[in-house]
């Protein structure tokens, strides 16, 4: 993380919320900014300037980019916009995908070009797509222009979701970010949602991402296809736990600050067909994509082959925004495929099945997704699915796998139940029927509870970053 677990749970944050709730509220806007440069800062001390130009030039072409304004010319809003597509576009392009570009050109062309010294600066995904979107909305109409640059900065920089989202569109916290009031009962809120979060990671994707790294690293002697199969189990819950309990605490901590952040997760491994799972699973990217990249594409404008070759677009981007490795590409293609044949004919088929066979065909191929997605390294890659599908010779079961199985068994049906609506439904239930007693007692001591055993784990555990902080 930017900051080290305990420093940034108990120094950096109440630190920034004492200032926050004792300044005057003309201020807060100054003191989110300024804490949220230092804690980015902390952890990218030189590429901190680049996000602060890159809120420059979002504040600059933003102003022009409106069409309203009288006695405009009608170039200089689209060339506004065309040097706010090129600036963010080319930062992502040059420190996340340039030593990519080389070491593919060497490798089919035999050259012998030297990688670049470049380290991809945290969040930069993130930020350049908000600062992006701004400026087209500006220029589409939906939002007015930010005469104030503190504001926009507060809005490109805040803290909560900078380094790994959810990616919050500067339309729906405009008004937030001028007037906002903040709550005891958004503050409560706030807290329990936080808390939720970092129990999501540290207790639950912490736990069962230790099983995928030991499966992932056993020797192939030692594997078998129900080991295979186990790990990028344990790996589909491990990022679902990791990059959601990370978006819970973002919404948290907004809610802390007064700000209300859309909901990035909604159970997506209940769904039951890949097309409603992108619509659970990381919805601020997958809104993204579709507002600023398949709509203005044409979306299914324009007849069933153009609407077939969008998506296809848009998943190959989409898997190219995760990182600079053929498998993100694939993992993107992959996914596109399948909503491509669920938009032409599988959504029909499925509809007319019991619901049991739709989500068991969902989870089948989001496992197999996730089996792509786990691994940069095409050896590593091919082996695992060589192993998954009993091609390497391997056995059925071994021991080694049965000892995995028995260890994990309570962790796997507790993973189950919480990547489901059941233990919220519970807690609605108890709610309802005890209400005193579900406030005043029972969730005050679980998210004590959740806080005391998080703290007690990272103390005593090995550094373990958010997965998503290297997209």
């Amino acid at each position: 993380m930017v900051f080290s677990s305990t420093f940034f749970l108990f120094v950096f944050l109440p630190a920034v919320l004492i200032l926050y709730y004792i300044a005057p509220r003309k201020v807060r806007n100054l003191i989110l900014f300024v804490f949220s440069l230092v804690f980015y800062a902390w952890g990218e001390p030189v590429y901190v300037f680049l996000m602060i130009m890159s809120t420059i030039v979002a504040y600059i072409t933003g102003l022009l980019a409106d069409k309203n304004v009288k006695g405009r010319k009608p170039w200089v809003p689209k060339l506004s916009l065309l040097i706010a597509v090129l600036w963010n576009m080319g930062l992502l392009l040059f420190f996340k995908y340039t030593n990519f570009f080389i070491t593919t050109a060497n490798d089919f062309f035999g050259l012998k070009i030297n990688n670049l010294d470049i380290v991809m600066p945290i969040g930069i995904s993130f930020y350049s797509f908000q600062t992006l979107s701004y400026v087209i909305d500006v220029y589409r109409g939906d939002v007015e222009a930010q005469k104030n640059y503190l504001t926009l900065g507060t809005y490109v920089a805040l803290f909560p979701q900078l380094i790994a989202g959810p990616i919050v569109r500067y339309k729906d916290v405009a008004q937030q970010l001028a007037k906002r009031k903040e709550t005891m009962s958004n503050f409560a809120s706030g807290v329990h949602r936080f808390a939720i979060g970092l129990g999501k990671k540290v207790l639950l994707a912490n736990a069962v991402g230790k099983l995928f790294d030991v499966i992932s690293n056993t020797p192939q002697s030692d594997m078998s296809v129900t080991a295979a199969w186990l790990g990028i189990i344990a790996y589909t819950f491990q990022i679902y736990f990791d990059f959601s309990g990370y978006s819970d605490m973002a919404i948290g901590l907004g809610k802390m600050f007064g700000f209300d952040f859309l909901e990035n997760f909604n159970y997506p491994y209940i769904s039951d067909s890949i097309t409603e799972f992108w619509r659970r699973w990381h919805m601020s990217l997958s809104s993204w994509f579709r507002d600023y990249v398949y709509i203005p594409l044409g979306g299914n404008r324009k007849g069933k082959f153009r609407q077939c070759v969008n998506i296809m677009i848009v998943w190959f981007l989409t898997g190219f925004w995760h990182g600079a490795n053929w498998n993100f590409m694939i993992w993107g293609v992959y996914f596109g495929v399948i909503l491509l044949c669920e938009k032409l004919f599988l959504l029909k088929g499925l509809s007319k099945l019991p619901k049991i066979i739709g989500h068991i065909y969902a989870l089948i191929l989001i496992v197999i997704g996730w089996g792509i997605f786990a691994f940069d390294d095409f050896g590593k890659l091919s082996q695992n699915f060589r192993n998954m599908f009993g091609l390497s010779g391997i056995d059925l079961i071994n021991d080694q796998a049965v000892s995995w199985l028995g260890t994990y068994a309570i962790t796997f049906v507790i993973l189950i139940a919480a990547s489901t609506p059941l233990i919220r439904k519970l807690g609605s239930f108890v709610k309802k029927g005890f209400p005193v007693v579900y406030s005043c007692v029972l969730q005050p001591l679980m998210v004590v509870s959740i806080l005391v055993l998080s703290t007690a784990y990272l103390a005593g555990s090995s550094f373990n970053p958010f997965l998503y902080f290297r997209f």
